[in-house]
């Protein structure tokens, strides 16, 4: 099996051109994804930095995530970290307390939350926008993103 997807992917092919009808339907719907997520992209008053990736758990994000936010403090930053809050089924923007329901707020943003001891505030909510910025309300001057890519 491995041969022949090899075999088909080197050289042309009839199952190559087969597929080219789908790469072009695909290429539009990545072009108008694009499209309307650039149409509703906002700008924030401070830097963002997104950690995350195409894959979705088991590779360090959130780790990375809270070594940032420490180093980041460290260097005399004021960061906060913004969260979708997978999991919980807060929409609009929550500071995640220590104590703070994990149906709420989803298992890994209370996790940051406590591993940060308030140190570093972190507010979940379905649009990372408005978490960020009730960050930037509170006096946050850079904003991480966990999973930010999903």
């Amino acid at each position: 099996m491995h041969r022949l997807l090899f075999d088909c992917w080197a050289r042309p092919s009839w199952p190559l051109r087969l597929l080219w009808p789908v790469s072009k339907l695909y290429e539009v719907a990545v072009a108008g994804r694009r499209r309307y997520l650039s149409s509703r992209a906002q700008a924030l008053s401070v830097p963002v930095i997104i950690v995350g990736n195409i894959t979705w758990g088991g590779t360090g994000k959130t780790p990375l995530v809270l070594w940032l936010a420490q180093q980041l403090q460290a260097a005399g930053w004021q960061p906060g970290i913004i969260s979708r809050g997978y999991g919980g089924t807060q929409r609009n923007p929550q500071r995640v307390a220590a104590d703070a329901n994990t149906a709420r707020v989803g298992d890994e943003a209370l996790m940051m939350a406590r591993r940060l001891a308030g140190c570093v505030p972190v507010v979940v909510a379905r649009r990372r926008t408005s978490a960020a910025q009730a960050l930037i309300a509170q006096g946050c001057d850079v904003i991480i993103s966990d999973d930010g890519l999903q």
